[in-house]
């Protein structure tokens, strides 16, 4: 194959290059995705082909099938993909079950299947979970009900005994792309299904691409590698997320101000998925689930409402349980060295929040961290996420036994319930077993693509970085350098002044950060040990150490005290800002030094 990417402009040859894509063939999957050319053949995933006659004979039988998903912004959608299926195709002996986060626990749950047993359900469908829970499937064998397990998450040494599973992550499975999360692998059970019933349900030909919305909405969300078919499902996930039907969906996107036919890619991250998640970390999944199945409009308004104040009230119960967090763990950080794992936690703090605080703190501490919390039955449970040293379900397998009762979840994040009695010690088991488990971590170095002028960022230069959108894990924004710039006006806006704006001489585009810390008084070692460490640009580097998150969202350290006249280089992505419907382009930046 030919290595010449001359056709493309040279930012575009740039950017290409800087991701390792060297081939005009490569470039042309990557910058035109192509439904009909990149969407793989649903049956090449092992196990769809049982999956779906098993499924059609359910129906042909009239036989009482239950859709059990997972409580988060990927098994929330993705139910909502075979509840819309479902009902499409006229089929009503069906339900969707969504298990209590604090109540029932991730997955699926004894007491859950031997309710559905009595309901008279004989055919399960998961969604987003199930992989790990061998006992349950077993019960509901027992119980005389068939499982079909559609999952994403790491399978363990045993598998669960189900009719059928849909999970491209186990062994012998040679899928192309084994990287789906749960709601484009239940999309794919729903192409399966139409592919060999669509005219006896009438069913027009391209429908399922209405399903996009829910299956491109949870593969951003979940925070997957946007590659691969991945890309391809974000990628039209967003085009049908701007004209959807949903009214749900569009008293949400109301109730933030948004403006539907502009959604992108961070929307769905910090605007839509966090209110989705409210629901089950803050009250009940189910109301996330009816928002976006429901045909009512005053329904739709009511639960739109509801997640947003939900929202709001998640935000402040993290931002308080982080603060606790980071006293504690900086007072541990005066007396002894930071160990190699850390656990946090708090009977008052809720489990379901856990996941977020575990995320700021492996920021801040470049440690692997897990945090808990205590249920309202008493048990313990909580999430962890890896600073990228440890596969964290490895690391948990690991432990002797005893100390989980349950683990599961992906290489960089879990979940996971342990016996009350082994909180006190369970610092000491996961370092025990870290170094056994740890492996190099991988550089964290995002090299800046290019450096540009600020007259260079325009409209020209926008139209060559939005062909690298949707953006995410696998796929970071494009970084630029622009040196020895004047700041015109320094602004603090927002609650407390935390939202930095730069304008600057000679030029009409303006720099933004959210979130930023005020310059301290003086700087101490504690102040150190509260940010996490991203080096400041100088005048002659070409590469920056960013911690990323979703869509290149990165922790801020404390800037630099910045004057009208002062003089900086600084590190920037391009986006579009479409607020009250103006349309701008404004610099978000990541990072900047002030020159001396």
């Amino acid at each position: 194959m030919s290595l010449n990417l001359s056709s493309y402009p040279d930012l575009t040859q740039t950017l290409l290059k800087n991701r390792r894509i060297l081939t005009p063939e490569a470039a042309e999957k990557f910058l035109n995705p192509d439904y009909a050319r990149d969407i793989y053949d649903p049956f090449l995933i092992m196990g769809m082909e049982r999956a779906v006659l098993r499924i059609l004979a359910a129906m042909e039988a009239n036989e009482h099938i239950v859709v059990y998903g997972d409580y988060d912004c990927d098994g929330i959608p993705g139910s909502v993909v075979l509840h819309d299926f479902f009902k499409k195709i006229g089929y009503q002996n069906f339900q969707n079950y969504i298990p209590h986060r604090h109540n029932e626990g991730y997955g699926l749950n004894i007491t859950a299947v031997e309710k559905l047993a009595t309901e008279g359900v004989t055919l399960m469908i998961t969604v987003d979970c199930a992989i790990t829970d061998v006992a349950e499937v077993e019960r509901a064998n027992e119980l005389g009900m068939d499982v079909i397990i559609t999952d994403h998450h790491l399978p363990q040494e045993v598998l669960p005994k189900a009719y059928a599973i849909l999970n491209s992550k186990q062994k012998g499975d040679t899928y192309p792309d084994n990287m789906l999360c749960g709601a484009g692998v239940a999309w794919k059970l729903a192409c399966a299904l139409l592919s060999r019933g669509r005219e006896k349900w009438n069913v027009p030909v391209g429908w399922e691409k209405w399903l996009l919305d829910m299956a491109g909405l949870s593969t951003i969300a979940d925070m997957v590698p946007l590659q691969n078919e991945n890309r391809v499902l974000a990628y039209y996930g967003l085009q049908v997320l701007r004209k959807s039907r949903r009214v749900g969906l569009r008293k949400l996107l109301q109730k933030m101000d948004m403006r539907q036919e502009s959604i992108v890619e961070d929307d769905v991250g910090f605007m839509i998925g966090p209110r989705i998640n409210a629901a089950s970390r803050m009250g009940n999944p189910l109301d996330a689930f009816r928002l976006l199945a429901t045909e009512d409009d005053a329904e739709a308004d009511t639960l739109a409402e509801h997640l947003a104040h939900l929202n709001d009230t998640r935000k402040g119960l993290v931002a308080s349980m982080v603060k606790d967090a980071r006293k504690h763990l900086d007072a541990r950080h005066i007396e002894s060295a930071m160990r190699d794992v850390i656990v946090i936690g708090n009977p008052a703090w809720r489990p379901g929040l856990a996941g977020l605080v575990a995320s700021n703190l492996v920021e801040a501490y470049a440690r692997t961290v897990f945090v808990w919390g205590r249920t309202d039955d008493g048990r313990i449970k909580g999430s962890c996420r890896s600073d990228g040293t440890v596969n964290v379900v490895e690391m948990m397998t690991a432990v002797r036994k005893g100390v989980f009762v349950d683990v599961g979840g992906h290489a960089l994040s879990g979940g996971f319930s342990v016996e009350t009695d082994a909180i006190h010690t369970l610092e000491d088991e996961l370092v025990s077993v870290y170094q056994n488990v740890r492996r190099e971590k991988e550089a964290e170095e995002q090299m800046i693509d290019a450096t540009l002028t600020l007259g260079e960022a325009n409209w020209s230069t926008w139209k060559v970085v939005e062909r690298f959108a949707p953006f995410g894990i696998g796929n970071p924004k494009p970084t630029f350098l622009f040196e020895n710039i004047r700041v015109a006006l320094v602004r603090r806006f927002g609650k407390e002044n935390v939202h930095l704006e730069l304008t600057f001489e000679n030029s009409a585009i303006k720099a933004i950060m959210f979130f930023t810390r005020l310059p301290p008084p003086k700087v101490t070692q504690a102040d150190y040990k509260e940010t996490p460490s991203i080096p400041l640009v100088s005048s002659h580097s070409t590469s920056v150490n960013l911690r990323a998150g979703f869509g290149g969202q990165v922790e801020k350290e404390n800037l630099p005290e910045l004057i009208s006249g002062d003089t900086i280089d600084l590190v920037a992505t391009m986006e579009l800002n479409m607020f009250r419907g103006k349309r701008e382009l404004r610099l978000r930046i990541v990072s900047l030094s002030k020159k001396i």
